[in-house]
């Protein structure tokens, strides 16, 4: 499995993974939640051990970016790392 980053840290670096992949994070969901990327699961289900290890779904790659990229060009100015992050947050517990 893939190294455990904060949230955050996967927010600010979405760019950088395969947009097929999923984020898995700790619940509950915030900005200091463990979480790890993880390959696109065909079964649709999480791999055990990432169960076993308490991360839960949180969105895909692809998602997460495109979801950014509509938000941010409503804005009149650029939103932080920490409001991406929070805004993320809230698209995936009530909007996904």
């Amino acid at each position: 499995m893939g190294a455990v980053l904060t949230l955050l840290e996967a927010v600010r670096d979405l760019a950088s993974f395969d947009g097929a992949s999923v984020i898995c994070a700790a619940e509950p969901f915030t900005e200091n939640s463990a979480t790890m990327i993880i390959p696109d699961q065909e079964s649709g289900r999480l791999p055990e051990e990432v169960e076993r290890r308490g991360f839960k779904y949180f969105l895909e790659v692809f998602i997460a970016r495109d979801f950014l990229e509509d938000w941010v060009t409503d804005l009149n100015v650029a939103p932080t790392l920490v409001e991406k992050c929070a805004r993320l947050i809230q698209y995936a517990k009530n909007d996904s």
